[in-house]
C-alpha cells in the first residue's frame, strides 16, 4: 500500500460524502445528498447522477464488472480485457439503505429504490421499485395514495422539537410498544 493510497483511505473517511464524490469525479446535480457508507466504486467517474439525490446509507455503485477475470485466464486474447459500464441516474431519485447499483444500470426521474436492493438495468421514471433483483413495485402517485396516513409533518422541526412531536403522535394515536 503506497503512503498516497493510505493517506486518501484515511482522508476520505473523515470528509463528507458529497465532499468526496465531488473530489474523485462522481458528476451530480444540485441538491443531491450523499449519507455516510456510500463506495462509488473504482471508476467514480463512470456515475452520472442528477438534481435532488438522496441515498440512505451504505448504498454501493459497481461500474465494473470482474468477472472478465475468468475470460483472461481463460483466453489469451482477453488476458489485458476490462469491463466498465456506467451508471446513470435521474432526478428526484433516493436509493434505499444497503442498494447495490450494478454496471449499466440507468434510473429515470422520480424514482424510489427500496432497502436491501440490487439495481440492474433501466428503472422508469415515477416508480418504486424494491427487491434482489429489483423489481417494479408500483407508481410514485400509488406510493403516495397507499401512505398519506402514515405521514407526519416533521421535516421542518429541530430534533428535539421532532421528538416531541412523535412522541405526542404516538399516545394520540394509541401506539404502544410491547416487549
Amino acid at each position: 500500500m503506497t503512503i498516497k493510497s493510505i493517506f486518501n483511505k484515511i482522508y476520505f473517511k473523515f470528509i463528507r460524502a458529497n465532499k468526496r464524490a465531488e473530489i474523485i469525479g462522481v458528476k451530480f446535480g444540485r441538491n443531491c445528498k450523499f449519507n455516510k457508507g456510500i463506495n462509488f466504486g473504482t471508476e467514480p467517474n463512470f456515475i452520472k447522477i442528477g438534481d435532488n439525490f438522496y441515498s440512505s446509507l451504505n448504498v454501493q455503485f459497481i461500474t465494473h464488472d470482474g468477472s472478465v477475470n475468468v475470460l483472461r485466464n481463460m483466453y489469451e486474447e482477453y488476458k489485458n480485457i476490462d469491463f466498465f459500464s456506467p451508471i446513470l441516474i435521474g432526478n428526484n431519485v433516493f436509493i434505499g439503505y444497503g442498494a447495490i447499483i450494478l454496471p449499466g444500470s440507468r434510473i429515470g426521474d422520480n424514482v424510489i429504490v427500496g432497502a436491501g436492493s440490487i439495481v440492474k438495468g433501466n428503472l422508469k421514471s415515477n416508480s418504486v421499485y424494491a427487491g434482489v433483483p429489483v423489481k417494479y413495485i408500483c407508481s410514485i402517485e400509488s406510493y403516495a395514495d397507499k401512505n398519506k396516513d402514515k405521514f407526519i409533518v416533521t421535516k421542518h422541526l429541530c430534533p428535539e422539537d421532532k421528538k416531541k412531536y412523535i412522541d405526542n403522535w404516538l399516545v394520540e394515536n394509541h401506539v404502544e410498544f410491547n416487549s
